[in-house]
């Protein structure tokens, strides 16, 4: 099983209200709402009740408790490196356009044939 998707479980599970539990995880509701429904066709029963208040189930309950323990045993994820400071450095463009002399034809355009 998937360690997002049981987190993500919890995070619901403890607010009992989907759009709260959404904000805590910074993600949006839809994702939410898949996740829950991914893990609920993995299990195979329904894991809340959606009549006007949302509620565990029986279901529910049972897999709050192993989902918990299965959370504590995974080791934290590991530290990503800091990125270093800075950014790409620009592309050269070369010496740009000659400056335009009075009575000389454009450099970077060629001369009307006649």
């Amino acid at each position: 099983m998937n360690i997002t998707l049981l987190r993500r479980f919890v995070a619901v599970a403890e607010e009992l209200h989907f759009p709260r539990a959404a904000d805590a995880l910074n993600i949006p509701l839809a994702s939410l709402y898949s996740s829950i429904e991914k893990l609920e066709t993995e299990i195979g029963h329904p894991l809340f009740t959606r009549n006007g208040e949302t509620q565990l189930t029986k279901v529910g309950i049972l897999f709050l408790h192993e989902a918990r323990e299965e959370i504590a045993a995974t080791p934290a994820p590991a530290e990503k490196p800091a990125a270093n400071a800075g950014g790409k450095a620009k592309a050269s463009k070369g010496k740009g356009r000659a400056p335009i002399v009075k009575g000389k034809p454009k450099p970077y355009k060629k001369r009307q044939g006649r």
